[in-house]
């Protein structure tokens, strides 16, 4: 552990002796309070009781449709418009085996210019640095500063953010814009920023047929060819050429099964799985007619299943705050970030119900990773970043 640098969290009334601006002893602090999904809740009450010092409204929402409670927090300082919202999550994935870590997966432990724990990049160091920039800023002169924080996004995303954004809708509470925190930079803070989302829609394919010996096809009816037949017509050719902001839409066959763990056995069904993502060239109804369109192309009989929790693509228009969070990026790092909307889901496909956002965050390389790390110069760039976002926000649409 050479170079090793105990970075000591807040803890009771210490939360006062916090630096505003030190995002980084924050991000320590909040690695220091374990956090595996869904069980977020020491780590959001640590935000929860900064805010509230600061003099931030302090909303803390538990959910529990899925049958564990979820705690959220929303807070917001001002009340008028415009309100600009930082998004995030500091639920985290386990850790793994802890033995494998060169420093304790809960230990926020500084080594070397790194910041280690399970969050550093996925995401609590981005909540430090978000959290750090608008304290430092203060409540704005005019308009709002406002968090949406949960504890359930790297699980089922069932109780977390989806459950805000209709509980603030409920209420009638306006958000304008918003900034999610999400990793998102490939190799070097400045690469990129997310200003959209491709969707997700996974379906199971199944073919009946008539267990029997091996030895005796003509008593049985092996599901296996036709189910074969079936995903060749699926997979024929791409789906498109991709849009301007969009990469080609993409099918993923990703598990074959006909649970049979012997030889001499023809199975009784055979079942494909896949998932798709898909581009602004489809919508969810357009998607499953045309993978109906294909699989009737085979011939053969099918049953087809779309699973819950598919998600529609979405993409934030240029303009004026996309060009704000750029000009912003490109003022610290000296980079352009590259506008994207690679990737898999987040948070952002419920948020931009409620109003256009941008993800921009740290480099993404270690996330979910033994050894997470992130470079402290970085978490203080990012703080910067934010804090440039803010200033230029209020200036701009205030």
């Amino acid at each position: 552990m050479t170079g090793a640098v105990p970075v000591k969290p807040p803890s009771g009334g210490e939360l006062s002796d916090l630096p505003a601006r030190d995002a980084v002893a924050l991000a320590a602090a909040l690695i220091r309070a374990p956090s595996v999904t869904p069980d977020a809740g020491a780590a959001l009450e640590l935000v929860a009781r900064l805010l509230e010092e600061a003099g931030y409204r302090v909303e803390r929402l538990t959910f529990a449709t899925a049958g564990v409670p979820v705690v959220n927090l929303y807070a917001r300082i001002g009340e008028t418009s415009p309100n600009l919202c930082f998004a995030g999550h500091v639920d985290v994935v386990p850790e793994g085996d802890a033995a494998h870590w060169a420093h304790g997966p809960f230990s926020g432990t500084v080594a070397d210019g790194l910041l280690y724990g399970r969050g550093a990049v996925d995401m609590k160091g981005a909540v430090a640095a978000f959290l750090a920039a608008a304290l430092a800023f203060g409540r704005p002169a005019r308009g709002s500063l406002s968090f949406l924080i949960t504890g359930d996004e790297e699980g089922p995303a069932l109780d977390g953010t989806v459950k805000v954004v209709e509980w603030l809708a409920a209420r009638g509470e306006t958000i304008d814009h918003c900034v999610l925190g999400e990793p998102t930079n490939p190799q070097a803070l400045g690469d990129a920023f997310k200003v959209g989302r491709r969707g997700s829609l996974s379906g199971i394919l199944t073919v009946a047929g008539v267990q029997g010996h091996v030895a005796y096809p003509h008593l049985a009816d092996n599901p296996v060819p036709r189910l074969l037949k079936l995903l060749g017509a699926l997979t024929a050719g791409p789906l498109d050429e991709g849009t301007a902001f969009f990469p080609p839409s993409n099918l993923e066959v990703v598990s074959v099964d006909v649970g049979n763990p012997v030889f001499n056995v023809i199975p009784a069904a055979a079942t494909a799985r896949f998932n798709v993502r898909f581009n602004d060239r489809f919508t969810l109804d357009s998607l499953k007619a045309e993978i109906t369109r294909r699989l009737d192309t085979a011939g053969t009989p099918y049953a087809l299943a779309f699973r819950p929790g598919a998600s529609q693509s979405f993409l934030t228009t240029p303009g004026p705050f996309v060009d704000l969070v750029a000009d912003a990026v490109q003022a610290e790092t000296g980079r352009r970030p590259q506008a994207s909307t690679s990737g898999g889901t987040s948070d952002a496909r419920f948020i931009k119900d409620l109003c256009p956002v941008v993800e921009f965050g740290l480099v993404g390389r270690t996330m979910h990773q033994v050894d997470e790390a992130t470079p402290v110069a970085d978490v203080e760039a990012l703080t910067r970043i934010y804090a440039r976002i803010i200033a230029s926000y209020f200036a701009t649409f205030a």
